[in-house]
């Protein structure tokens, strides 16, 4: 068994004397490292619990479904290998320090591609509270990780099996790659960054924590001075890089909590008595600042956002934008019935802020800014011209369409692609083939996109019976010129300007 470092034994100090015989000595350090070493490596088993657990991450995210996510958090396979980093770093054990970090990349690896890979092919794409929740960490995360690896470490040096189980689910190592997954599949960089900056911040402060545990219960006691204070910078700088972003954060999550208690306070000072907010939207990531609060109120009241908006621009030192909707409320029956409609509606985001997610979401998609993005917000539709995409088919960018469209409810996306090859229309008599429906489909959909004419160009009767078809899906006969000839087939082409 290892024993103390020299300087360590030679110190007159009592309270480590004590420690020394009552905690190092009681812990048998060859069985903990063997432990460590058998379960933070590469395996068959290994692998396939990080599929599953992955598996279960991401369907517990889409549902969402919090019971779910704790049975992911349960098996936490990757939480040995992290572990297993942590001991090496204490003994500079570097052949345990490979292997372990080895097990925990290729883990993380596979856990990110499967979750990014069952998200490409769900039909749920929609950003959860689950998802939205791990892609802001901040301090007080920083501060769950390491008193959970003080536990967990703990647990395991004194063969405590019962505490890693809580730890496990405190931790929660899995689902931050889950979400980075969905953040890939669905082209959210956003997402996928907070959710990975979530799963450094404990998979460093796991591993540093751990490392100092082992220290303290004597792991590493073969190392000389200089090895130690080589450790103890390591921990230092590791967690003060992740702590000074992850303070910051906090201090704006605090920030935009004293915020909306100052914007809630502000807006209903400005209304007479037995008035109510019923509701109010903030959008800190604007600049100005976008407020849109409901009140009702027994009497009209004027002049109120130039009011509240001077107060608030005043106390929180930031520009703000406040739209005010007043409903008047009073004792009689329609009256009442307005409130009661009010306190129940669905509470939708207001069309401004919907416009801006549209804008933002389009243009992550076509690849240009957002101010490209021509957004219509009386009438709730928004189109966006497309950056072309090497070696991309007109169904890629009818595809991109649908993933742009989804989860936009009453809004109308328009994606423009860049001209391209139109498909052939095979002929059945002076019929469009029937297996051809969704090449016609797919060219009225591209036609409808673009401003061009299109020529086409066949027999005269197969001609005319797909130009049928395509103003039938709703083009324009007039951008439909046909050109007759001998072709077996009706091919399709763009009328470019000269």
């Amino acid at each position: 068994m290892p024993q103390p470092s020299p300087g360590y034994a030679r110190s007159g100090n009592p309270l480590w004397a004590w420690w020394r015989d009552r905690a190092i000595a009681t812990v048998d350090h060859d069985a903990v490292l063997r432990k460590v070493a058998q379960e933070a490596g590469w395996s068959a088993r290994y692998a396939l619990m990080v599929v599953i657990s992955a598996g279960i991450s991401i369907l517990g995210l889409l549902l969402p479904s919090s019971a779910v996510l704790i049975g992911a958090m349960l098996i936490s396979p990757l939480m040995m290998p992290i572990i297993g980093l942590g001991f090496a770093l204490a003994t500079f054990d570097f052949d345990e320090m490979r292997s372990a970090g080895f097990a925990l990349g290729a883990g993380a690896v596979i856990a990110i591609l499967l979750c990014a890979a069952f998200v490409a092919l769900s039909p749920v794409q929609t950003v959860t509270n689950e998802i939205a929740v791990r892609t802001h960490p901040n301090l007080f995360d920083l501060l769950v990780a390491l008193l959970s690896a003080l536990a967990g470490s703990y647990a395991l040096i004194r063969g405590r099996g019962e505490t890693v189980v809580g730890v496990a689910i405190a931790i929660a190592l899995m689902p931050p790659l889950a979400v980075v997954g969905f953040g890939l599949a669905t082209a959210n960089w956003t997402i996928a960054g907070g959710a990975l900056l979530l799963f450094m911040t404990n998979l460093v402060t796991i591993g540093l924590t751990a490392a100092f545990v082992a220290r303290l219960y004597g792991f590493g006691s073969h190392l000389t001075p200089a090895h130690t204070r080589l450790q103890s910078m390591l921990m230092i700088v590791g967690l003060t890089a992740l702590a000074v972003p992850l303070a910051l954060t906090l201090r704006q999550i605090a920030w935009e909590a004293l915020a909306s208690r100052q914007i809630r306070d502000t807006v209903q000072a400005q209304f007479p008595a037995g008035a109510r907010i019923s509701d109010i939207e903030t959008d800190f990531r604007a600049d100005p600042i976008k407020v849109v609060a409901t009140v009702l109120t027994p009497a009209y009241a004027p002049d109120i956002e130039r009011q509240a908006q001077s107060i608030l621009t005043g106390n929180l030192r930031r520009r703000m934008q406040l739209t005010v909707d007043q409903v008047r409320i009073g004792s009689d029956d329609a009256d009442n019935a307005q409130v009661v409609a009010a306190q129940t509606r669905d509470r939708q985001p207001s069309v401004d802020l919907v416009a801006e997610k549209v804008a933002d979401r389009l243009a992550t998609i076509a690849g240009i800014p957002a101010n490209a993005v021509i957004v219509d917000r009386s009438n709730r539709r928004a189109v966006a011209m497309v950056q072309p995409i090497a070696g991309a088919t007109l169904g890629l960018y009818r595809q991109l369409e649908v993933r742009a469209t989804a989860g936009l409810k009453d809004w109308t996306i328009f994606l423009v692609p860049p001209p391209q090859p139109l498909p052939s229309i095979a002929m059945e008599g002076n019929a469009p083939d029937a297996e051809d429906d969704e090449a016609l489909d797919l060219s009225a959909w591209a036609i409808r996109r673009q401003s061009l004419p299109v020529v086409l160009r066949g027999a005269a009767g197969q001609a005319e019976a797909v130009r049928a078809a395509l103003v039938a899906r709703g083009v324009d006969a007039g951008r439909l010129r046909v050109d007759a000839d001998r072709r077996r087939n009706v091919t399709l082409s763009w009328a470019l300007p000269d």
